[in-house]
């Protein structure tokens, strides 16, 4: 039987993550939006895209200053490269998960 502490964190935990994702569509529903908040909300993904990229591949200790993490640098630099060359996501995903898995095999030696 499941403890019922657990079982309440769990609810509180789908709300607190669900709500901030369903409640921004329901509070525009039938309205329009500005041409400014349009404009602001086209550069929402690419910005989202870079902060979660470069928190990935930064090391941030308290107390330190931060430092790239030259694994995953290389790793990112080689999916760049290849979603440049050949503009399929998918691909450039795949050629990402495995160069960092080689790199950090390789590092192990």
């Amino acid at each position: 039987m499941i403890n019922r502490y657990i079982l309440v964190a769990i609810l509180m935990a789908l709300v607190v993550t669900w709500v901030p994702r369903v409640l921004p569509f329901v509070l525009i529903k039938g309205k329009t939006l500005s041409p400014v908040a349009l404009k602001f909300l086209r550069f929402l993904p690419i910005s989202i895209i870079f902060s979660l990229t470069l928190s990935s591949i930064i090391d941030e200790k308290v107390g330190s200053i931060p430092s790239i993490l030259p694994v995953e640098t290389m790793a990112l630099v080689v999916t760049f490269l290849v979603i440049l060359k050949t503009k399929n996501i998918l691909l450039a995903v795949g050629v990402g998960v495995a160069v960092t898995a080689g790199l950090r095999f390789l590092a192990v030696f």
